[in-house]
């Protein structure tokens, strides 16, 4: 009987870690993302270029104020959940 309660506990605390794990890092994750975009201006400039289009500040500047408030919208969307 005390070898079956070993196991379970063992199990149980595996579980648990690779559950508690997963959302730390998840959560790591988001707020990295959040405060480091994968995308600025320099990178959206080439990608307009490589389109064959003439990047203008103004475009720039209303596609990234764009991406960050579509991020904000989403980032409040999963907290909400």
């Amino acid at each position: 009987m005390d070898m079956w309660l070993a196991i379970v506990l063992i199990l149980l605390a595996l579980i648990g870690g690779l559950a508690g794990g997963f959302f730390i890092a998840r959560k790591y994750m988001m707020d990295y993302f959040e405060k480091n975009p994968p995308i600025d201006e320099n990178m959206l400039r080439m990608m307009m270029m490589q389109m064959g289009q003439k990047p203008s500040e103004r475009k720039i500047n209303q596609m990234m104020s764009q991406m960050k408030t579509q991020q904000k919208s989403k980032s409040t969307k999963n907290k909400k959940k």
